[in-house]
């Protein structure tokens, strides 16, 4: 096994943090910003990419791989943190917003998972975070992952996060299924991914669902989310009340808004 073999345990409902378990010597790697909480003894280090040696040699080999993670709009640096004790050490890592924590050991999915540009959390060191090129031109276009989305190789443990609740669904060969563009989260590397225009003038003008969807052929494993980020993001600020709007609107949201903004 390439991968450092990692213990975890999920804790929470709708606003998860993953706890884990590391070994002397053992390291995780994670998202900058994901940190929760450590206990004394873990070192924590910023790292360039994934720091999962298939990088290439020299610093150039490995600015360019740790470059492009900011394609996927992610930071340039990761951090590592290492258990220097003689006992077991626990670090944990938070969700940003509101959704679920996905375990996903990369030695059953065929050492690769292809996922959304920001739905890395964290992983075991040796777990490779790259990214993916859609090779079709209406998947780069259209699809609401755009060009590039990001993929995760290697034999141990990755987590992925998403928002509301998750399903994972197991597609046969041949098997067709029809997703919103924002709710894909992860698929095997056996999925075949395209996108789709919605038929019908009326029904891409007026149906309120976008005017493409993602069509996923199995043979497979697809993971899809209920409540895509940007969904949330967009009722919240359509929630939000206009900067001229009245004042006495009385409620806690307007007087939150109006304390950000010094009034």
């Amino acid at each position: 096994m390439n991968n450092h073999d990692i213990d975890f345990k999920l804790v929470g409902d709708d606003m998860q943090f993953v706890e884990v378990e590391l070994d002397p010597q053992e390291t995780v790697i994670a998202e900058a910003g994901s940190l929760m909480m450590m206990e004394d003894g873990i070192r924590m280090e910023t790292i360039f990419g994934d720091g999962s040696g298939s990088q290439g040699g020299g610093i150039m080999g490995k600015l360019f791989s740790a470059g492009k993670r900011l394609i996927t709009g992610e930071s340039l640096f990761m951090t590592a943190f290492t258990n220097e004790g003689r006992d077991k050490k626990h670090v944990a890592f938070a969700a940003p917003y509101p959704g679920k924590i996905v375990p996903m050991d990369l030695s059953e999915q065929g050492g690769k998972i292809i996922c959304q540009k920001d739905a890395f959390l964290a992983a075991a060191k040796g777990v490779s975070v790259g990214v993916e090129f859609q090779r079709k031109l209406g998947t780069g276009f259209f699809g609401g992952e755009g060009f590039i989305m990001q993929k995760l190789e290697g034999d141990g443990l990755a987590f992925i996060h998403a928002g509301g609740t998750i399903q994972k669904r197991e597609l046969a060969p041949g098997e067709t299924l029809k997703v919103d563009t924002g709710c894909l989260v992860a698929m095997s590397r056996t999925i075949d991914y395209d996108i789709e225009f919605v038929k019908g003038i009326k029904t891409a003008l007026f149906g309120g669902e976008g005017l493409f969807f993602a069509t996923l052929r199995g043979p497979g494993s697809v993971w899809v989310q209920s409540l895509p980020f940007s969904r949330l993001a967009s009722r919240v600020f359509a929630a939000m009340p206009a900067a001229g709007g009245s004042k006495d609107e009385g409620s806690m949201a307007k007087g939150l808004f109006n304390l950000f903004n010094g009034d």
